[in-house]
């Protein structure tokens, strides 16, 4: 049996039917198999070496080995790293030798799931791919970067994939419909345009999960006068909301793109991220923490109350829990996000770390020593310290630094919101220009 044989062609899957049969019927992915593009040649001169198709789930990457296998004159063998181990991979190299041997024929050797391999199976194969004994090309959703081995990366060209497009999606659709041979063109199927964007939009992206969708209302839906008519309401019924799989990688691109949502001033943006991030079942503290984070990193004294916002936002969190609590977290969401911002807190406290960091801080003066224990005096401690409340203003100009820092500046009030008031006593406030130019 080869790669994609099956026993009862009338049986398979709506999707599995309609699968491209050439790069010209191809959906999507014009960054990887356009005209001219490096994928496409490669394939159509049958010359693709060893790669890793990565991309999310309906995007095309099984469809583009069914391509390679129909255009290849080399053998085509599959497996599935979740079923095979390092005794499967060794019939296959042994058969691929046998036949390079025999009739000179190259070998593929497609993995899906290619991320589940561990070291040991991985390193199995490396000797082979090394050889040129098969080509290998990996399946995965996963990022390769992350989830792959650094030795079968340096030895594989990584093509990604991205979602299809609305359009690509609809047109995988309409093809199924009026298609007879394959599709759903025998069988009188009609789809009110409601229906079909409700099926193009849920799916997002995945033209597996449209097809699917496609096919279970055709056949569920009763024939009224030689007519299978599928309404809004049976779309509805025959596709499920989309399940968010949230892998380290998406879960920290998600995380990134709402703390700098955040930082930028986008609250539309950073409610979405967030509610991405609930969504997918990520534990809500962790969106507190970040909030909390963010609201002295990115807004610090520019406007104090966003951090009492975001503290009190895990305090609604733990008081009354989810789903209630979503309305404390929008709130301070919206609040961290519509206020001044001023990273001077960060800062300051950056160059603060940095200089403690370097352990030559010299010795503490002797007018900031402790004076609360017995004998303190003799040793000259506190001689020379003015207590700021004797003092008009409760202030007076006075060394608090250790030698040779004692010129140091950590904390800069920024320009905007309340932090613009801020200047430490005895210094003048800016003019407009030097505001302007902060």
């Amino acid at each position: 049996m080869t790669l994609f044989d099956y026993a009862a062609p009338d049986n398979r899957p709506l999707a599995d039917r309609m699968r491209p049969r050439n790069l010209d019927e191809f959906l999507g992915q014009e960054h990887l198999v356009g005209k001219g593009r490096l994928l496409r040649r490669a394939i159509e001169a049958d010359q693709l070496t060893s790669s890793i198709f990565y991309g999310p789930p309906g995007s095309g990457k099984t469809t583009l080995a069914f391509v390679i296998s129909q255009s290849t004159r080399a053998a085509f063998v599959r497996l599935n790293a979740v079923t095979a181990g390092v005794s499967d991979v060794r019939e296959v190299i042994k058969a691929a030798r046998e036949r390079r041997l025999l009739h000179g024929q190259n070998t593929y050797l497609l993995l899906d799931e290619c991320h589940r391999w561990s070291k040991a199976q991985s390193d199995s194969i490396l000797p082979a791919i090394e050889e040129g004994i098969i080509r290998f090309i990996g399946s995965t959703t996963e990022n390769p970067m992350i989830a792959m081995t650094p030795a079968i990366l340096s030895r594989c060209r990584i093509f990604q994939l991205e979602r299809l497009s609305e359009q690509d999606v609809r047109q995988a659709l309409e093809a199924a419909i009026r298609d007879p041979e394959r599709g759903l063109g025998d069988l009188g199927v009609t789809v009110d345009k409601e229906a079909l964007n409700h099926w193009v939009q849920v799916a997002s992206g995945d033209a597996r999960t449209a097809l699917n969708a496609l096919e279970l209302a055709a056949l569920t839906t009763p024939t009224v006068g030689g007519v299978i008519h599928i309404t809004r309401e049976i779309a509805e019924d025959s596709i499920q909301k989309p399940l968010i799989k949230v892998d380290d990688t998406l879960y920290y691109d998600m995380l990134s793109a709402f703390c700098k949502s955040l930082r930028g001033s986008d609250p539309n943006a950073a409610l979405l991220w967030m509610s991405r991030l609930l969504y997918a079942g990520c534990d809500p503290r962790l969106i507190v923490r970040r909030l909390i984070a963010h609201a002295s990193e990115d807004v610090g004294l520019a406007e104090p109350q966003a951090l009492v916002q975001a503290v009190s936002a895990a305090q609604a969190l733990e008081t009354v829990g989810m789903p209630e609590a979503r309305l404390a977290l929008s709130q301070a969401v919206i609040f961290v996000c519509l206020a001044p911002k001023s990273n001077a807190v960060c800062l300051a406290m950056l160059a603060a770390k940095e200089d403690a960091g370097q352990g030559q801080l010299g010795e503490v003066p002797l007018h900031l020593r402790d004076t609360h224990y017995q004998g303190a005096d003799r040793l000259g401690n506190g001689e020379g310290y003015l207590y700021p409340h004797d003092f008009p203003g409760h202030w007076v100009e006075q060394n608090y630094m250790p030698q040779g820092f004692e010129d140091r500046v950590y904390y800069s009030p920024g320009p905007l919101g309340f932090e613009a008031a801020l200047r430490p006593p005895g210094e003048s406030a800016p003019s407009q220009n030097e505001k302007g130019e902060e």
